[in-house]
């Protein structure tokens, strides 16, 4: 379970040493025994896998000395102390500067093996943090925009790094928050329309009245307020790319006119008898089906069909859970910038409460999770994640719990199977099927 991971433990009464160590082991558990605070000092490094269980009375450098040098080294590492009876006032001292828990003499085998066990969860989890720190630091270009290691978003990834050096123009579909603008940019700034503008417009957002006259612009005198010539958002995006954000609101009159647009390439401004060529990529988002709509007669069927050459489709946070860790990581770390706060400790309760949850936001709502979190403001409300969950059928929920939690076993392991199968409990061929039919590559995990 604890693959990598080792427990220093330090103990200068070699019959307990001895004792203690086999009852570690025979729990599956790398121990690394010494006799003294000096012998355990080599195995003590910033960013080691380990965890360290020490006695305070010690010969020459004692437990509390030691847990300042590994305060120091890396103050990631859980210390855990054993005292006698009398020392239990400066065993709470020393948590309260950092200890992670303290083991009062005489003890049962099993109350330390449970703090042990806390420890090495704590530690794989800080351990865990500081990977997707490093590997968010490390991201660059698209990898840096479409954050994610499941197989879905290096499917969009690979998809949108194919699109982006075309001229052809593309359907965004995905549900409320799942970064449709971001993917747009993202076509935008892999492509040679780079260094041009970007235009997004809200197409629900916009009065039908003026949505002639925002899209094409208008001459003077075209009508009563037009005092001036304006560039309209399709003639100002020339050479560059133009988003229809939530096209399925878009009137259908001026559907008709954007159709015509898409297939001749030229405009013409209100008030005006002149056609203007334009070179322009259209991105068209979308969180509705546009099919639908057009069999209820309420999107042109033409205009989608026109749309429809080049479709990507976002997929939703609940569908790829192992990348729920990353993307809040990355949320949290930009929010104690913006906030100038410190970052909270991820603790394990906390990542299985973000991994049970639903996500009907998706990304939109994880990143405001990781405001609150940072901010120190209510967590998740476990009823209200039930609440939002989706009618999905039992086992549908249960596929998708089943392959967020051997994806998560797969990242805790590095993609090594015989550690993964002791971690879920599951036998290599059963894991082997389960790959199989999740779709999981092993190699996304390596």
């Amino acid at each position: 379970m604890f693959e990598g991971y080792k427990v220093v433990f330090v103990e200068d009464d070699l019959p307990v040493r001895v004792s203690l160590t086999q009852t570690l082991e025979l729990e599956g558990l790398e121990v690394q025994p010494c006799r003294s605070a000096e012998e355990a000092l080599p195995h003590i490094q910033p960013g080691a896998q380990v965890i360290v269980v020490t006695d305070v009375r010690l010969p020459g450098m004692d437990g509390r000395a030691l847990l300042d040098h590994v305060r120091a080294t890396d103050p990631d590492i859980p210390v855990i102390l054993i005292t006698a009876h009398g020392d239990v006032q400066m065993a709470v001292q020393a948590m309260r500067t950092g200890a992670y828990d303290f083991i009062e003499k005489p003890f049962a085998p099993e109350r330390l093996l449970d703090a042990v066990m806390r420890a090495l969860d704590l530690r794989m989890l800080r351990h865990s943090a500081e990977e997707l720190r490093a590997q968010l630091q490390r991201a660059s270009g698209i990898e840096a925009a479409l954050l994610g290691r499941s197989a879905a978003m290096q499917q969009l990834r690979r998809q949108v790094l194919n699109l982006a050096g075309t001229s052809a123009d593309v359907m965004i579909l995905g549900e409320t928050g799942t970064g449709k603008e971001l993917v747009a940019r993202c076509l935008h700034d892999q492509s040679p329309r780079r260094d041009r503008h970007f235009v997004a417009i809200n197409c629900g957002g916009l009065p039908e009245a003026l949505f002639e006259s925002e899209l094409f612009g208008h001459e003077p005198g075209s009508f009563t307020s037009a005092a001036k010539r304006r560039i309209g958002k399709i003639e100002h995006a020339n050479g560059g790319t133009l988003l229809l954000d939530e096209i399925e609101t878009m009137p259908v009159p001026l559907q008709i006119k954007l159709l015509r647009v898409l297939q001749e390439r030229r405009i013409e401004r209100l008030g005006s008898n002149e056609e203007l060529p334009i070179n322009v990529r259209f991105i068209a988002a979308s969180k509705a089906d546009l099919k639908e709509l057009g069999d209820k007669g309420q999107f042109r069927n033409d205009l989608y069909y026109r749309l429809n050459i080049a479709t990507l489709q976002l997929p939703p946070l609940r569908e790829r859970r192992g990348d729920i860790p990353l993307l809040f990581e990355h949320f949290v770390v930009q929010a104690c910038a913006r906030y100038e706060r410190p970052a909270p400790e991820l603790t394990p309760e906390k990542l299985r409460e973000l991994m049970a949850h639903d996500w009907p936001g998706n990304v939109r709502e994880i990143r405001n999770a990781a405001d609150r979190f940072v901010l120190a403001l209510d967590d998740l409300d476990s009823q209200a994640a039930l609440r939002d969950l989706p009618s999905l059928h039992l086992a549908r929920q249960m596929e998708l719990v089943e392959k967020a939690l051997i994806e998560q076993a797969l990242r805790r392991t590095q993609g090594k199977v015989p550690a993964a199968m002791e971690l879920l409990g599951t036998p290599r061929k059963t894991l082997y099927d389960k790959l199989h039919r999740h779709g999981i590559q092993l190699d996304d995990f390596r």
